[in-house]
């Protein structure tokens, strides 16, 4: 079995993020992570790895930086890792993003694709499905469990108060959970390995089936109109009352907003 696992690095937003004049973020400036739920994909795929002897290879797009989730995946017991990087890539949406790892997935055999459900600098969850619709197989979003049997894949897919079981056909592609497991953690050995392993790099120009116009600040339909790392909120309403004033006025403002 191989499993190619889609990992980002995202900004550690405890430390504040930072912006660029045209509204996208000033990744180079900000301290980075690996996104929780690519995390928890990685660990789904490390655990099928174990109990199948699977092939894991974990690919991510970013700059050259994002060198270090790759060898953290590295560490913790992916065998391959592949950065695409490039310049002409930057400041992508979800469209170009899914686009462009897609091709990149193409240069690959696989027969499992594993994402975090959405990356916390975005908070979009698209790009998972996106590429499953680019690369045109099944996708099954959200899991919350993960079983192979045979050609198909299993999964508990989590819904409101409940949850989906789920059979689909391999190849397919997966959205994984941050609360679908508890990430390992990287091995001195593994540490130690990862420092000397080779990473390939992919370019533009290792990217076939790709279109320019959907590539990168320029192929990306979303435009930002504005951003900020706060959100300014108002003074409110401040009222002095007695206990039973105070009480008929909360229960008139729950009333307005439906909230009773």
């Amino acid at each position: 079995m191989k499993i190619v696992v889609c990992i980002k690095q995202v900004p550690d937003t405890k430390g504040g993020v930072q912006f660029n004049p045209d509204g996208t973020l000033n990744r180079a400036a900000m301290l980075a992570i690996m996104n929780p739920d690519d995390k928890a994909g990685l660990e789904a795929a490390l655990r099928l790895k174990d109990q199948y002897g699977a092939e894991v290879t974990v690919v991510t797009m970013g700059l050259p930086k994002a060198e270090d989730v790759l060898r953290e995946a590295l560490a913790m017991g992916a065998d391959k890792a592949i950065l695409v990087t490039d310049r002409v890539l930057g400041g992508a949406d979800t469209w170009a993003t899914s686009q462009t790892i897609a091709a990149a997935i193409r240069n690959l055999e696989y027969d499992l694709i594993i994402t975090g459900r959405q990356a916390i600098d975005g908070d979009t969850a698209q790009v998972g499905p996106q590429i499953s619709e680019h690369l045109n197989i099944p996708v099954i979003s959200y899991a919350q469990d993960i079983k192979i049997d045979g050609d198909y894949v299993i999964v508990q897919r989590q819904y409101e108060d409940r949850y989906h079981v789920l059979k689909a056909k391999i190849p397919c592609l997966i959205t994984a959970l941050s609360e679908l497991n508890e990430p390992r953690y990287m091995t001195p050995g593994g540490i130690w390995d990862a420092c000397d392993a080779e990473i390939t790099t992919w370019g533009r120009a290792d990217l076939k089936d790709l279109d320019d116009a959907n590539i990168g600040l320029k192929g990306s339909p979303t435009k930002i109109a504005k951003a900020s790392d706060k959100v300014r909120k108002g003074a409110g309403e401040k009222v002095t009352l007695d206990p039973d004033e105070a009480v008929a006025y909360l229960m008139s403002k729950f009333d307005e907003k439906h909230i009773i």
